[in-house]
């Protein structure tokens, strides 16, 4: 989100678990985010793996 917009106090990350979804996370932390909470990962019917990761801004 380095693109000037107005940053979310909280984000729900999700993607598959690939190099892409990673570094949508990293990117997120690169950008002052921390992360809350355990990620969570579960398989679909068609066995694609799936994740979800929340990240906060920190209280100023």
């Amino acid at each position: 989100m380095s693109d000037g917009a107005t940053r979310l106090p909280y984000r729900l990350l999700t993607g598959v678990d690939d190099r892409a979804f990673c570094e949508k996370v990293s990117g997120a932390l690169d950008d002052g985010y921390v992360l809350h909470g355990s990620p969570s990962i579960t398989a679909r019917p068609d066995g694609t793996i799936m994740c979800a990761q929340a990240v906060v801004l920190p209280a100023p």
